[in-house]
């Protein structure tokens, strides 16, 4: 008989790897993209990370993790930088889409300014507030760059 118990961080693992493995079987060779983590950090000359953006790229899209700026340094500039630094990887990596959620006490009119359109919203989540889900199309950026307009923010 079968038994449902708590796993452990290992088999956390091992579960997440068979979902992959699965989906790997199913997929075209022309869609697969091997796994693959990518983070930009912003530091001082003494390596104190002031900010930082993480994102999992895969299948030809790069899901955006996080992205920080600590408050003695927000509204420098360092946001935007990291933002375009990890779309830039994206491109490079030939990813099609930029995914990444965003809750209304972090920063949603940030990525809409960046051009990131809204594609679901659930509502009173965590409670009294809402969770953002956005999109960015790479197309969209390749467009502005191939134009010229290197310093437009899509």
């Amino acid at each position: 008989m079968k038994r449902i118990e708590n796993g452990t961080r290992t088999e956390g693992e091992y579960i997440k790897n068979k979902v992959i493995q699965y989906n790997m079987s199913i997929l075209t060779d022309e869609v697969k993209q091997p796994m693959e983590q990518v983070s930009f950090v912003v530091k001082d000359e003494d390596g104190k990370i002031f900010g930082g953006v993480t994102g999992t790229m895969y299948f030809y899209h790069l899901h955006i993790d996080f992205l920080w700026v600590d408050e003695s340094v927000r509204h420098d500039g360092y946001g935007s930088q990291l933002l375009h630094k990890i779309e830039e990887i994206a491109m490079e990596k030939g990813c099609r889409l930029i995914l990444l959620d965003s809750f209304s006490f972090q920063a949603p009119d940030f990525y809409k300014k960046h051009g990131y359109r809204e594609y679901g919203v659930v509502e009173d989540h965590p409670k009294g507030h809402s969770q953002h889900f956005f999109r960015k199309e790479i197309i969209i950026i390749l467009c502005i760059l191939i134009e010229g307009r290197k310093n437009v923010h899509v």
